[in-house]
């Protein structure tokens, strides 16, 4: 092979792989908005991972996430959400609740928003509808909020000679208001007294359990709030320590000690997120997919827990219960 027909024929080989470089689809990239830390995180991420391989997407490979988190700080969300929006990802996957959400639809009106929230997406002008969502936003209702009414139902039934119940909220989450009107309602139904505590730092949390004790509150109902979920320890060592019996929206407090939890598996709503995503990225548009919401809520109870609070669980709550930690 002569001098010149090496060269031709390196120059065709430069000349196909630039052809297939150009043929070759850019790595599509996903922001993650997320109210909370990195480390409680873990679960919810693994379920969105879930739902995103089962549509065929998986990060590193045919996909990059971009994650931005606020770690319980929700004021930082509106400058995060505003640099996913910067970066031009293809979807913003939203976690932690409707602050992320918010934040994420302020950003854009264009990017496609898959959010996991614990509330009415209607109610907080997130969608048209749960049907038809209208605009760029869809995901998954976990009705958290809603589930209120129900825990103090058990926790009524768990403790019946309890009057005075307390309630933990944050006054920063966009669902309070709401949590607090029903468990009002619930509570005047029931002629049971309330005591609501705000907090928004872990201090605030302290303070809290010590004018629970001081007004000897028999019961509590612990907001489903991520700033919450993101210091259950603190929370479920407090309850602990001043005998105050509590029920909490997710499972993962009654796994680090709480005594009863009520509520939707937040794993699979990630994982219906993750789905939602990879139709997105697919080509689907928001407005064509429903809100979706769980249809099996599980009801969580340690024995342990009980035994050293000096409760015997009634036989009725027992058999409802989808899972008994001994």
């Amino acid at each position: 092979m002569t001098r010149r027909e090496l060269l031709l024929l390196f120059g065709s080989t430069l000349t196909a792989g630039r052809a297939v470089r150009a043929q070759q689809k850019p790595m599509l990239v996903v922001g993650y908005l997320q109210s909370a830390a990195p480390g409680p995180s873990a679960p919810y991420l693994a379920g969105l991972r879930q739902g995103l391989n089962e549509a065929g997407y998986i990060e590193g490979q045919n996909l990059t996430i971009e994650y931005r988190w606020s770690e319980g700080d929700y004021g930082r969300l509106p400058a995060l959400a505003a640099d996913l929006v910067r970066r031009k990802v293809d979807v913003i996957a939203t976690g932690g609740g409707p602050p992320a959400a918010l934040a994420a639809k302020a950003a854009t009106s264009t990017i496609p928003i898959v959010f996991v929230i614990g509330t009415d997406p209607v109610e907080l002008g997130l969608v048209a509808s749960l049907a038809r969502p209208g605009g760029n936003l869809t995901g998954v209702s976990m009705l958290i909020t809603e589930l209120n009414p129900k825990r103090l139902e058990f926790l009524s039934e768990l403790v019946p000679q309890a009057k005075v119940i307390g309630v933990l909220v944050n006054p920063e989450y966009s669902g309070t208001p709401k949590l607090i009107r029903e468990v009002q309602e619930a509570a005047r139904a029931k002629e049971l007294q309330l005591h609501v505590a705000n907090a928004r730092t872990e201090a605030e949390i302290d303070v809290a359990f010590a004018t629970f004790v001081q007004l000897r509150v028999d019961a509590l109902v612990v907001g489903n709030d991520t700033f919450f979920y993101n210091r259950r320890e603190q929370v479920v060592t407090l309850a602990s320590n001043d005998a105050i019996p509590a029920i909490y929206g997710w499972r993962e407090f009654v796994s680090v000690g709480g005594l009863m939890s009520y509520g939707p598996s937040i794993a699979s709503a990630y994982r219906q997120a993750g789905a939602y995503i990879g139709r997105l990225l697919a080509g689907a548009t928001p407005a064509d997919l429903p809100v979706q919401q769980p249809t099996r809520f599980e009801l969580v109870i340690s024995l342990k827990t009980a035994k050293a609070l000096g409760l015997t669980i009634p036989p009725l709550i027992l058999v409802r219960a989808d899972e008994v930690i001994e």
